[in-house]
């Protein structure tokens, strides 16, 4: 029979040495999985022949990070964490159910309005040409893969259908783009449209396939059709030219004005000094426009007798047929309008690169943009517009981080890095917000009053 005195005795050990204990557990499980990939760098001399060199004090702030998290997460973070939900508990349903602060409320507004000064504040802080790369980098790029994860969102997050090739589409937007503009000669704005359309119909063609697959089936045959079309804009050289690509694509124009330094170019035009600014700019809220358009559009269908019946398809499949709801056209309508959100973004994508070629298509793009949608909650818009704006635009503040070249080294370069810390912090947010960031979602169909439905009543991963 066991000793009360010493069960009570175990049961209450401190917190703290509970977290040292954990922390020391973790710097060793970090020290072996670390040991031999950051601990040891491998390279070739002169002779080709194979050395390696040891890394001491880049795998022991490895293990550091990871000792001292895992204290902070056990000794500090975790107790917060259980007062704060004990307090939230005591509280009464009045104040759990109070009306939302003014920033909550009008949040969207206010998003809208600092993306719009977005461009003259940076100008204004920085210069015209300074503020080419926060415009470009950090805005335009951001924006592109809003769009597409807001595409993605209507297949994956409001049809429950789990599309890993969708840079297919993006890929054939883009080459729409840059062929026909490139051979025909045929302006940004008629390609635009055109080449959504053009998305869709791949859409349609790889919806019916995938009728009759579920799941992982269906993941796999997404999939293959994303790596067929890139191996066909790769062998198929006397159109796409292969791996070399299609470059010299014109660039998008402004009620037929040009950005370049003709005399009726919008530089001179407006007696501006010349720079490629002012192209970026105009790209910036044309994307935003994009953006708002996929937006609107995708709220307006969801209220729509489709958007219900791709939600009871996401719920369940079978229950949706038994209802009478016909699943071919469902599956075809979201595969066809998340493809030709998927061709717009790729059009601009050529216009603003004015180089398209099979590298820039590749599957890792679909995974960035499949954990874009997941991480920001599944069916939520402004979820999914703060997880892209993490995931890409800290993606694209390694390359500014120079300073940790003096902590780890100058042979570090943090770019390379991004991909680890990129499942690092799928990871942190899928431990902390399983249902993404945003874990509630606005019911299309309400009594009276529309509240929002919390994550705990929905299905994991769909909040």
């Amino acid at each position: 029979m066991a000793n009360p005195d010493y069960a009570a005795g175990k049961a209450e050990t401190p917190i703290m040495v509970k977290a040292l204990k954990e922390g020391i557990f973790a710097g060793v499980i970090a020290l072996g999985m670390f040991c031999l990939y950051v601990g040891i760098k491998t390279d070739q001399d002169i002779n080709n022949a194979l050395i390696w060199y040891p890394r001491w004090g880049l795998l022991a702030i490895f293990v550091g990070i990871a000792a001292v998290g895992r204290f902070l997460m056990v000794g500090f973070f975790s107790p917060w964490n259980a007062a704060r939900k004990e307090r939230r508990a005591q509280l009464p349903v009045r104040d759990i159910d109070a009306k939302p602060t003014f920033f909550h409320t009008h949040f969207l507004k206010i998003a809208l309005v600092a993306l719009l000064l977005y461009p003259p504040v940076m100008i204004a802080l920085v210069g015209t040409q300074g503020s080419l790369k926060y415009v470009d980098n950090f805005g335009i790029q951001i924006l592109i893969y809003v769009m597409l994860a807001w595409g993605l969102n209507i297949v994956v997050g409001l049809a429950g259908l789990l599309d890993l090739g969708y840079v297919a589409f993006y890929a054939v937007g883009a080459y729409s783009y840059a062929l026909l503009s490139s051979y025909f000669g045929l302006s940004f704005w008629v390609l635009l449209p055109l080449s959504g359309i053009l998305a869709g119909f791949w859409g349609i063609i790889l919806g019916f396939p995938v009728l009759r697959l579920r799941g992982d089936y269906l993941a796999i045959v997404t999939l293959a059709f994303g790596e067929i079309i890139r191996l066909v804009l790769i062998n198929w050289t006397a159109v796409t030219k292969g791996t070399f690509g299609i470059s010299g694509i014109p660039k998008a124009t402004l009620f037929g004005i040009k950005f370049d330094a003709s005399p009726t170019g919008f530089a001179k035009l407006f007696d501006l000094p010349m720079s490629s600014a002012y192209y970026k700019v105009f790209l910036f809220y044309l994307i935003l426009a994009l953006c708002m358009l996929t937006a609107y559009v995708t709220i307006r269908l969801r209220r729509m007798p489709i958007g219900r019946a791709w939600e009871a398809l996401r719920e369940d499949e079978t229950a949706c047929r038994s209802l009478g709801i016909n699943t071919v056209t469902t599956k075809l309508t979201a595969f066809a309008i998340g493809a030709m959100f998927g061709g717009f973004a790729g059009s601009f994508f050529a216009a603003r690169q004015g180089f398209v070629s099979p590298e820039s298509f590749v599957f890792l793009e679909s995974a960035v943009i499949l954990a874009i949608v997941v991480l920001g909650g599944m069916g939520s818009l402004t979820g999914i517009a703060i997880a892209a704006m993490v995931m890409v635009g800290g993606t694209e503040l390694l390359r500014e981080m120079e300073f940790l070249k003096h902590v780890f080294g100058p042979d570090f370069t943090p770019e390379l890095y991004r991909m680890l810390l990129f499942g690092l912090a799928m990871v942190i947010v899928m431990l902390f917000k399983p249902r993404g960031f945003v874990g509630s979602r606005q019911p299309t169909a309400f009594l009276k009053e529309s509240r929002a439905v919390s994550g705990s009543f929905t299905k994991e991963g769909h909040g």
